[in-house]
């Protein structure tokens, strides 16, 4: 509960001399701003004091005591950021929950509806934690209702709404909104400030979600964030190495470096769903190989190009049909697939490699038309 201000300066002195020296300078600085009554100078004060790991004895009572008495000067977004840092020292989650409650309804104004998002955000964010999917899943409701009507927000509050809501897919074990909600919470912080360890937990947790997800055959972004690279040089690295054999379709990688999917549980749950999508990405890498005018192929010869067993390919063609990895027919009497379309993926460096030798090609072929074409012509063609 907010104090007195005539107790104000005594109740900053305790606080003062209870904290370690290297920070007592900051709650001076305090001090002088709330006399003086420098809002944003004692805001930006009081977040430098709560980044500092000795600051956490005096969070809570500066926050209940002190911030409470002007939080209605200070930006609304900077004061959920302080409660959220606060909000960390209640060891009892029920405790924090109340607290954080508290804070979203305080922030809930038509002038500060961001801060409401980010709070609500905040508390969606402390049910997950204690099992409440449920009610995590409201919470996101109504700041996703309230962040849709917004032209711009802060890209924190993004970043929070979208963190929150991928944890919350993760739980339920919804592994594609997990991986495209992670990948839109990437996209709006610096990965660069997170510790590694954190970002090669984001890359191991988005890599098992791409590889067991049923509806994600395209790893593309994926593949060029940085953030995969975490995992180079760490004992996960199998899992990076795993993934670019996937995008190209590479079964004989595949074989090699399936013998530590069992280090996974859900990978090793999913193993016969694995082997199934990495047929379906040889066989898009075997018809994205050929040239548009040479895309009729028989079983046999999809089956000797894809390493695929040859009793499984008509299965294996249906199957790209009906997700959209191919378009065309296939003519099971002859054993035929006809295919005109391939869906577009990332191409590594050999990709690209065979991509320019069908341009060269392509280029030749030209050539060698417009060269018959004048030869056969000849005076008809005016220069």
């Amino acid at each position: 509960m907010a104090m007195s201000l005539d107790t104000i300066p005594e109740f900053l002195a305790e606080q003062r001399d209870e904290a370690p020296s290297e920070i007592q300078h900051l709650f001076i600085q305090m001090e002088d701003f709330w006399e003086r009554k420098l809002w944003h100078q004692l805001s930006n004060c009081l977040a430098e004091l709560f980044k500092n790991p000795l600051s956490s004895p005096a969070r809570i009572p500066l926050f209940n005591k002190f911030i409470l008495t002007f939080a209605d000067k200070i930006n609304q977004l900077r004061l959920v950021a302080l409660g959220l840092t606060t909000g960390s020292e209640y060891k009892d989650e029920q405790e924090r929950l109340t607290f954080l409650t508290a804070l979203a309804k305080r922030v809930d104004k038509p002038a500060s509806q961001d801060a409401f998002v980010f709070a609500t955000v905040i508390l969606s964010m402390v049910k997950l934690q204690i099992n409440d999917l449920e009610g995590a899943r409201k919470e996101l409701d109504t700041a996703e209702r309230i962040l849709d009507t917004f032209d711009s927000v802060e890209a924190e509050v993004h970043a929070s709404f979208y963190h929150s809501s991928a944890d919350y897919y993760y739980a339920k074990q919804d592994f594609a909104s997990y991986y495209r909600n992670s990948l839109l919470y990437l996209a709006c912080i610096d990965i660069a400030r997170l510790p590694p360890k954190v970002q090669q937990q984001q890359a191991y947790d988005l890599s098992i979600a791409a590889l067991v997800s049923d509806s994600i055959y395209n790893f593309g972004e994926l593949l060029l964030h940085p953030i995969l690279d975490s995992l180079v040089d760490t004992p996960h690295a199998w899992l990076r190495d795993l993934l670019f054999a996937f995008n190209r379709g590479d079964l004989a990688a595949y074989d090699v470096l399936a013998g530590n999917i069992s280090k996974n549980a859900l990978l090793n749950e999913h193993s016969v769903f694995l082997y199934q999508k990495i047929s379906l990405s040889a066989l898009t890498e075997t018809v994205f190989k050929r040239p548009p005018h040479d895309r009729a192929m028989t079983f046999a010869t999809i089956s000797q190009e894809t390493k695929v067993q040859p009793d499984e390919i008509e299965h294996l063609i249906m199957k790209a049909l009906s997700l959209g990895l191919l378009r065309g027919s296939i003519d099971q009497v002859a054993e035929i697939a006809r295919i005109n379309w391939v869906q577009p993926k990332v191409l590594d460096m050999k990709q690209i490699d065979n991509m320019r030798s069908r341009l060269q090609e392509w280029d030749s072929s030209v050539n060698q038309l417009g060269n018959w074409i004048e030869g056969v012509g000849q005076d008809v063609w005016a220069a």
